[in-house]
């Protein structure tokens, strides 16, 4: 399988691969300087069944360091398979293509290696209770990753992971393989976060070699006198699949809501930036918010990208149903 290393460059932390051991190369911004580590040697990715929790791996996309917690499984609705796309209408409804079950799994991030990963790394939030108010809650280096994005590896360290939560949910354990199991915190804080967590649609679509990936999540209710705000968050991961570089300039989203309201969002770029898709830096993650005054909706839109030869074209945002549960859970912003 080749050397793997692994290498911090400024904004940068991306896998170059080859061997079967795992070599840390990390350079700081202020300090010019580089040390090359062993973490760990690489084990064959799995094609059938499930990762283990406690396994350790390297992001396949963005290249960061972490930890299996437990799996989902989650439907995709891939609209780039044959006879499932119909066109999307700018209308009150729309339909999907048939889900295929898949596997996501809810990991740590090593937070040594957040700076220089082009995702958010606090992207899980959701409305909890205190002291009966709603509060946003975020937690920080929780991320979804999919089955084919893990690249499994071995470390014969106790705590190969820095992230605050790993001692806290997973002990060492030298028979097992992996050698780190579930502690009984893990297991309380998946149950009483579950509503929260829970992962179910995926939806991906492809347009002029830009994937778009959605994973939309139900949040909470937040009461008022006035009405009852029910919040979602999303995470969208866009991929440049062709040569050329294309830059994110602008968002389009229409936001329909079971009251009867449609809406429309404009603006620049995403989150405040308009991230530049290159060959080098294929992908970016980023999650935002959205409030309705009806228990469902759904969301559809687009992505206005240039290319570097000046070629400017619409990227197809995939709809995506906005469903709420039973229980609930405070407050964001609009959709970015």
């Amino acid at each position: 399988m080749g050397l793997f290393k692994v290498m911090f460059v400024h904004q940068l932390f991306r896998p170059l691969y080859f061997q079967k051991t795992i070599r840390l190369v990390s350079s700081t911004p202020k300090i010019n300087s580089s040390r090359l580590a062993e973490v760990g040697k690489l084990k064959e990715p799995k094609i059938r069944g499930k990762y283990d929790i406690g396994q350790l791996f390297l992001h396949r996309i963005f290249g960061y360091r972490g930890v299996v917690l437990f799996p989902w499984s989650a439907r995709v609705y891939d609209r780039d398979l044959p006879n499932v796309l119909p066109e999307v209408e700018e209308r009150d409804g729309t339909e999907y293509p048939e889900g295929k079950t898949s596997t996501f799994y809810q990991v740590l991030i090593d937070s040594r290696d957040c700076p220089y990963i082009r995702a958010q790394t606090e992207a899980v939030t959701f409305l909890g209770n205190q002291d009966s108010n709603r509060s946003l809650y975020a937690i920080p280096g929780l991320d979804y990753v999919s089955h084919e994005d893990i690249l499994p590896y071995s470390s014969g360290e106790k705590a190969p992971l820095h992230h605050e939560l790993f001692d806290k949910f997973l002990s060492h354990s030298a028979e097992r393989d992996p050698p780190f199991e579930a502690q009984e915190t893990l297991r309380a804080w998946q149950k009483k976060n579950h509503p929260w967590l829970e992962l179910s649609d995926v939806h991906r679509e492809t347009s002029e070699g830009i994937r778009v990936t959605v994973i939309p999540f139900y949040m909470g209710c937040r009461e008022t006198p006035a009405a009852s705000v029910y919040w979602w968050r999303y995470c969208i991961r866009l991929e440049n699949l062709g040569e050329l570089s294309v830059q994110l300039r602008e968002r389009h989203w229409r936001i329909f809501s079971l009251s009867g309201t449609l809406e429309t969002v404009r603006g620049r770029g995403v989150v405040g930036q308009e991230p530049v898709l290159s060959r080098r830096l294929p992908a970016f993650q980023y999650s935002s918010h959205v409030s309705l005054q009806a228990p469902s909706g759904h969301m559809w839109g687009t992505f206005r990208l240039e290319r570097e030869d000046g070629h400017s074209f619409d990227c197809r945002i995939p709809p995506f149903s906005l469903e709420s549960k039973p229980d609930d859970n405070t407050t964001p912003s609009e959709p970015a």
